[in-house]
């Protein structure tokens, strides 16, 4: 009998979280663990109605990347649900705030997005790692941006949403530090590019496009494949492009 695939998934209510959730729910023996915030938001309610694979099943667990100690405490629900390991921990889920370059952007603004965006899925990875440690191929792969490169900040115009892009910069050092730290462990971050989300769609206005690249299942798909390929030897410490797998600049 093939073993059980245990993937957790921040952010599964909606956007790139929710594509991914549902994808992975459709193969055979998979268990989708993903956190959510609000139990009748609508993309919820889709992936409750979800499709499942023979042997999948789905777990939802409530993680507000704001609040200290959620983490922690969703932990706690999944290992009294019968969950003793986890394989895939994708931190996803994150906010994007006002759209402004240092100058003009609140303190706030910053603190809370660096919050959720980068102290979020620390909380969440420390949370997990007993249980990845329990898996035979455990894997970290906190969902980015390139907005979060040095190398590219000008080409790219991240200097423009500085809340944004310094917490992505900030979750980057976190998913590197993972793999320099842990031998046994396959670390690394993602580039989903322009995907047609919520927080997708408003990069788009801001830049001036009309059309998002990529679709959330495309995307998805495209996460998932590379997720799937992935290995410590050729993988862990780098930061990829969802679309074409090309390594990113940190």
């Amino acid at each position: 009998m093939q073993e059980q695939l245990i993937v957790v998934i921040t952010g599964a209510g909606r956007g790139i979280g929710n594509a991914l959730a549902r994808a992975y729910l459709l193969r055979p023996n998979c268990t989708v663990v993903g956190s959510i915030r609000d139990h009748d938001a609508p993309g919820v309610v889709e992936l409750k109605a979800s499709p499942q694979g023979n042997g999948s099943k789905l777990l939802l667990v409530k993680i507000d990347s704001a609040v200290p100690g959620d983490a922690a405490r969703a932990v706690e629900e999944i290992k009294a649900a019968g969950i003793d390991h986890i394989d895939i921990l994708i931190a996803n889920a994150a906010v994007s705030p006002s759209i402004l370059p240092i100058e003009a952007v609140s303190l706030d603004d910053m603190t809370n997005t660096i919050n959720i965006n980068a102290i979020g899925p620390l909380a969440l990875y420390q949370s997990c790692l007993a249980l990845l440690k329990e898996s035979k191929n455990a894997k970290f792969v906190p969902i980015s941006s390139a907005a979060g490169s040095f190398a590219v900040m000008e080409t790219h115009r991240a200097w423009t949403s500085a809340a944004y892009s310094v917490s992505k910069t900030m979750l980057n050092w976190i998913v590197l530090a993972a793999h320099c730290g842990n031998s046994w462990l396959t670390s690394f971050a993602i580039n989903p590019g322009l995907v047609g989300t919520d927080m997708g769609n408003r990069a788009l206005k801001h830049l001036g496009l009309e059309k998002a690249t990529y679709t959330k299942e495309y995307s998805a798909e495209k996460i998932i494949g590379i997720i799937d390929n992935s290995s410590r030897e050729e993988t862990s410490g780098k930061f990829l492009n969802a679309s074409d797998g090309r390594e990113l600049p940190w």
